[in-house]
């Protein structure tokens, strides 16, 4: 689907767009892949990096419309929506920042994607839009929203989402925050009772890539992920890197959960199990697609391999020992 396209990713700087950048360059042939973000060091970091005359470089900003009809005048076929505030206090202390980036620039996205006759919009949630208690959260709601709508305004253009967890080691996430704070001395945890989903970097792409290729508009996809104790990931982090470091719990922050949710108990008579690897929600809505391809088909009536309650990251709880190798799958643990 890629051969000879080209390819929009917004906040590509970020771990998910460099490793979706090179997964793109080196699996697929697409004629180019346009970067689109705001910060001129990282994009100066990534050409030099990369080193490829398909990839393209646009400074710009998801809420400046001007900026975003601009760059999709140049004939995108494909949209990556990675852009967002996505750290739960910044965005709580901070709420009308985080509007204008993860819902107007959402909805910036759309409106040019249909304009510019895009083939496929493909925006990037988290388990933090379903069942929200924190800004962020309602954010990335709005924004899976507006995108799965936008398939009820136009013929040409598939709008999907894909929601997934926590990626380790990513930019500005736990895994790095963690180490950091052990070359200090002294780690700090808000909740021993604490679980999160997971996964490395690479197998979050490589979902990603599935799902874009198998989805006709109208579709969330669902990352199956493992879940854990984030004391389990700390206590591993801590054996590994400077053992002994003492350990302090501090309670948790504004706007966190105890425990995250991936599929709402609401979203499951709309929820199909397709393998291991994700879950599809299927739109509450008449898209002019997804209704008349799934709803009266007997396949979506297979039961759903899920508690009534929906998917928490309490339901899908692995062991250190699985941890352990998903780090070192990602190049955490040696």
């Amino acid at each position: 689907m890629f051969t000879d396209k080209t390819i929009l990713i917004t906040g590509g700087t970020g771990s998910w767009g460099r490793e979706l950048t090179k997964q793109l360059l080196e699996f697929y042939q697409p004629s180019k892949v346009i970067i689109f973000s705001r910060g001129e060091i990282s994009q100066v970091d990534m050409l030099r990096k990369f080193n490829d005359k398909r990839l393209e470089f646009v400074i710009g900003d998801v809420r400046d419309k001007d900026a975003v009809d601009a760059v999709m005048r140049r004939g995108v076929d494909y949209v990556y929506h990675l852009a967002a505030l996505k750290h739960v206090p910044i965005c709580e202390n901070q709420p009308q920042e985080a509007v204008q980036t993860n819902i107007t620039g959402t909805k910036n996205l759309i409106n040019s994607s249909i304009l510019y006759g895009v083939k496929k919009f493909i925006d990037v949630s988290t388990d933090k839009a379903v069942s929200p208690i924190n800004l962020y959260g309602y954010t990335k709601g709005v924004g899976e929203r507006l995108s799965i709508q936008a398939n009820c305004l136009t013929k040409d253009t598939e709008f999907i989402c894909i929601r997934g967890g926590n990626v380790l080691g990513t930019n500005g996430s736990v895994v790095p925050y963690i180490i950091d704070q052990i070359k200090t001395g002294e780690v700090f945890i808000t909740d021993s009772r604490m679980t999160r989903f997971f996964l490395t970097l690479s197998q979050a792409i490589n979902l990603l890539f599935q799902a874009s290729e198998e989805g006709i508009g109208g579709e969330t996809y669902v990352m199956n992920m493992p879940s854990f104790y984030i004391k389990d990931l700390v206590e591993l982090l801590v054996d590994f890197y400077a053992k002994g470091t003492p350990i302090k719990e501090i309670g948790a922050k504004e706007g966190e959960k105890i425990h995250e949710v991936l599929i709402s108990e609401q979203e499951i008579p709309f929820c199909k199990y397709v393998d291991d690897d994700y879950f599809v929600i299927y739109p509450q809505i008449k898209t002019k697609r997804t209704y008349f391809h799934i709803w009266d088909t007997d396949e979506f009536r297979v039961p759903i391999r899920l508690p009534k309650h929906g998917l928490s990251s309490v339901d899908n709880l692995k062991d250190k020992d699985y941890l352990c190798k998903l780090l070192k799958q990602g190049g955490w643990l040696s």
